[in-house]
């Protein structure tokens, strides 16, 4: 993180407006409804690059503990408590492993970011169903099976999920190849920026 350029700085806020705007829009399908905060958390990892991919997405979610209400459901440290937590937490982790999958494997095209971003995804997946089944029924006592946490906060969702991380790929292979960033052997960066 040393000699960060004030381009990847304000790339980074971008990507804090990007995630709380990604929030609040809402797309309704069938009787439930998904957003696109998980399309700018996955962008944030393959545009940013591990480091600062994570710190955006942590930036984001020390905002809502703080009590900037940018979450879903408002803000606070009480969220923490909440079952849907975990997949915030997860997001942190996800951004930082797109940005580092894709250095690591030279990840480049829609194929290889796809297969990228489904990593990303399994990630956020892990943390978000576990938390919710912990939250649910040792926090907030409103109990569930651990099949249906498997049932209605995955597999139900693995659809509308593939489509935002086949998405993301084709927004960061278009931003690649319009010189929005340039990925190296031994970091990411932002095209223009002089920072490591």
């Amino acid at each position: 993180m040393k000699n960060i350029s004030v381009r990847e700085l304000v790339f980074c806020a971008l990507f804090i407006a990007l995630i709380t705007l990604g929030t609040f829009i809402r797309i309704p399908i069938g009787n439930d409804f998904y957003t696109l905060q998980f399309l700018f958390t996955l962008l944030a990892g393959l545009v940013l690059g591990a480091k600062l991919g994570a710190v955006a997405v942590a930036a984001y979610v020390l905002l809502g503990l703080i009590g900037v209400p940018v979450f879903a459901s408002g803000g606070g440290p009480g969220y923490i408590a909440q079952p849907t937590f975990g997949y915030l937490a997860g997001f942190i982790v996800q951004a930082w492993f797109c940005g580092a999958a894709t250095r690591r494997w030279r990840a480049r095209g829609v194929k290889q970011l796809l297969l990228v971003n489904l990593g990303g995804m399994a990630i956020v997946y892990l943390f978000g169903l576990v938390w919710f089944y912990l939250s649910s029924n040792y926090v907030i006592n409103a109990p569930v099976s651990v099949w249906w946490v498997i049932l209605y906060c995955g597999i139900l969702q693995v659809g509308p999920d593939f489509v935002l991380c086949l998405l993301s790929a084709m927004l960061a292979a278009r931003l690649e190849a319009a010189g929005i960033w340039v990925r190296t052997d031994t970091h990411t960066r932002i095209a223009g920026s002089t920072g490591a």
